[in-house]
């Protein structure tokens, strides 16, 4: 357990530290939009970029990992369209909410943690985790919003611009790209990006604790819980059976448990504002979540890792 604390404390504490200077005011309120940009936009996809870029497949059990991936993302999908379909009483945009909390992962709190544990193995390990469910949760959630948002009429093709401009989208799929053809991050590139990456875990978690809202918890004690069912029992239970099932083991599969026990990302919450979800009960569910996961994550990592 203590092992747990400890590569959980720094995480924690820096999320808290984002908190306390938002409510204090220790910074203009538009520097917290800055930073959040800055994050998304560069910081992080410069991370995935130099992370995946120098990413070498061989020796990777990549295809386990996929398939443990696809099948703890479609258990997701499948429970929350048959509880929308047959038994909810939620409206369409506050579902695309639900479902964006039930499908989505923090990538900071993710690698940060993996990295915790692991070292820089962790972390590249991680970089190809994410590599695979920023793709494919992005699909996934997009598509939910063309299906059940109260304003279909912005059209597939808008929607597949929001796809393929999704910054870290085109990040995995550079780093992939150089990885896969064996160009790699030539010349000072990998230098560049490495100390541009330093900064995106940092930055990242303090813009995930600014971005608490503990005041939007109330009135949407349901989404939350469905959302945060899925999240956190559904998920992580399908996976670490998969992980069982398939014999993994090691650092892919601690890895990959640790990113399934991570909460939603704050950047539901752009999306539900873009897409005409209900941004009210995303903000209620992304607060409850990352509160939550201080004491839920601790829990699935002390049953799950070896």
């Amino acid at each position: 357990m203590s092992i747990i604390a400890t590569a959980l404390a720094p995480v924690l504490a820096l999320i808290l530290l984002g908190f306390v200077l938002r409510q204090s005011r220790f910074l203009p309120e538009e520097a917290w939009a800055g930073m959040e940009k800055l994050t998304y936009f560069i910081l992080f996809p410069a991370l995935l970029v130099g992370t995946l870029g120098d990413q070498k497949l061989t020796g990777i059990p990549w295809p386990a990992m996929l398939l443990i991936i696809i099948l703890a993302l479609g258990s997701a999908v499948a429970s929350l369209v048959s509880w929308h379909r047959f038994g909810a009483s939620a409206s369409n945009p506050t579902f695309t909410s639900i479902f964006q909390g039930g499908l989505r992962f923090n990538t900071y709190i993710a690698l940060a943690v993996a990295q915790a544990f692991y070292g820089s193995a962790g972390l590249a390990m991680g970089a190809v985790v994410a590599g695979f469910m920023i793709v494919l949760v992005n699909l996934l959630c997009v598509s939910a919003f063309s299906l059940w948002s109260d304003t279909p009429s912005k059209g597939l093709g808008n929607l597949a611009r929001d796809i393929i401009g999704n910054p870290l989208i085109i990040a995995c799929s550079l780093g992939w790209l150089l990885s896969i053809s064996g160009i790699g991050l030539p010349g000072i590139t990998g230098s560049i990006l490495e100390i541009a990456g330093r900064a995106a875990l940092p930055f990242g978690l303090l813009a995930v604790g600014a971005a608490l809202r503990p005041g939007a918890l109330r009135g949407h004690v349901r989404p939350m819980m469905v959302a945060s069912a899925v999240q956190f029992v559904l998920k992580p239970a399908v996976a670490a059976l998969a992980i069982s099932i398939s014999g993994l083991s090691g650092i892919p599969a601690g890895v990959l448990m640790i990113f399934f026990a991570t909460p939603t990302a704050p950047s539901a919450y752009i999306l539900a504002r873009q897409l005409g979800g209900d941004t009210e009960a995303m903000a209620s569910i992304i607060t409850f979540q990352t509160i939550a996961a201080f004491i839920v994550m601790p829990v699935i990592i002390l049953l799950t890792l070896d």
